[in-house]
């Protein structure tokens, strides 16, 4: 959410920061409704400030024995006019929140303009792409060795589903224990189980309301969770927490639930996007002189997994036009698959600074003091286990259709050193 009363300061530099992700001025919108918001308050406080005067003016009246009849008739009208004025202002209110509600995050000063990706800017390389002739793809090689069963996930729950067996099932859960193990026991991380429903005030909190209610599957009052992004920073909600506690930093790994709703005809084969996903997800709470460092901490967390795995990747930072609705800078992480010959995402670290907070009403104090400020969230993939285990899939392929387990893996696999049929 955005701060009305910077809108109203400096309308200007609101409309800059939207024309760089590609969008229209709305400061001429925002303002309009406001003043005739603060108008219909202002109209309100007058109106039953009246009322309270023409109560005691009629009570004198009729002591000193005056007609009182040309104040009671003021008075009923006030009585008639005031409810509508008091519904103009509420229904004034919900429009200006929705308009507000609505409006992304502003980028960072330093973020890239662009319109898609194409405008990403690469920061850093690690590790050379692996060659490997004749590279399957993911799928191929899962359906090859009879343990990865897209037929059976179809029959039972149709497109963007994933049965996994054996080996490859053992593999994903070897995986997220060994992202967790990294995660709490190197870089500080408190694990977290949440809920995995939740209801729609914690998704508006993190963005994905009400813009975003199509990507979303309901049941009944809840919703289930996209990212575990949603119920680790929502842990904040409405809190006033000790600016000296801060950071606070989360992981989990849940389950994730996706409609893909805008992805019609994108990755339609294999596991790249799915209903359904396993992901190990860090989110940080932080003051907010604190966010850009850890910022910059988390990614270095997330490129841990992959440089331990062995797996090639890079490091670009997202232009205005691919940025996501809640975040003012993002560091997305790419995985080398020689299978497609090209980086895909794998982790997305994303500074969100005070706009979730606001959303939220998550604040910090410093011990002593009375000031508030809004906290600061950031979130990121550490990593998506599902797009994991196709790195490892393609990148540790063997000639004869086996896979390799990488040795960091392998304490958590009982010692197998090869995925076989």
């Amino acid at each position: 959410m955005h701060d009305l009363r910077a809108i109203r300061e400096n309308p200007e530099s609101f409309d800059r920061g939207l024309a760089r992700r590609g969008l229209e001025a709305m400061s001429p919108a925002v303002l309009d409704i406001d003043s005739r918001r603060r108008a219909a308050q202002t109209q309100l406080q007058e109106m039953q400030a009246r009322r309270n005067e023409a109560a005691k003016e009629i009570g004198l009246a009729k002591r000193e024995g005056r007609d009182a009849q040309p104040l009671m008739d003021e008075m009923a009208q006030l009585k008639e006019r005031l409810p509508q004025v008091e519904e103009e202002e509420k229904a004034l209110g919900a429009e200006l929140d929705g308009l507000l509600a609505s409006i992304p995050n502003l980028p960072a000063d330093d973020v890239p303009e662009g319109p898609d990706e194409s405008a990403n800017v690469e920061i850093r390389r690690w590790g050379e792409p692996t060659a490997i002739a004749n590279a399957k793809q993911h799928f191929e090689l899962g359906e090859a060795l009879g343990l990865m069963d897209f037929e059976a996930a179809s029959r039972m729950s149709g497109a963007r589903f994933t049965v996994l067996k054996g080996g490859l099932a053992r593999l994903e859960r070897a995986l997220a224990d060994f992202m967790l193990d990294i995660h709490t026991g190197e870089h500080g991380y408190t694990e977290i189980a949440p809920p995995l429903m939740v209801r729609d005030n914690a998704l508006f909190g993190t963005g994905q309301l009400p813009k975003f209610e199509e990507d979303l599957f309901r049941t009944g009052d809840h919703y289930l969770i996209p990212t575990s992004e949603v119920p680790l920073t929502n842990l904040v909600n409405d809190q006033i927490v000790a600016t000296e506690e801060l950071p606070y930093r989360y992981t989990a790994l849940t389950p994730c639930f996706r409609a893909e709703a805008g992805s019609a005809g994108r990755d339609t084969r294999g596991m790249i996007r799915q209903h359904q996903f396993w992901k190990v997800e860090m989110v940080s709470v932080t003051a907010p002189d604190q966010s850009e460092a850890e910022h910059q901490r988390m990614t270095q967390c997330a490129e841990t997994i992959l440089q331990r795995l062995g797996l090639p990747y890079r490091v670009v930072t997202l232009c205005t036009g691919d940025m996501g609705f809640s975040a003012r800078k993002t560091f997305d992480i790419e995985v080398w698959l020689p299978g497609q010959n090209m980086y895909r995402e794998i982790s997305s670290c994303s500074n969100c600074g005070d706009f979730q907070a606001r959303r939220m009403k998550a604040r910090c104090r410093p011990k002593g003091e009375k000031q508030t400020q809004f906290v600061h969230t950031l979130n990121g993939s550490g990593v998506a286990v599902g797009r994991c285990l196709i790195a490892v899939l393609e990148n540790y392929q063997q000639p004869d259709g086996s896979i390799l387990v990488p040795e960091a893996l392998r304490p958590y696999m009982r010692g197998l050193e090869r995925i076989t049929a």
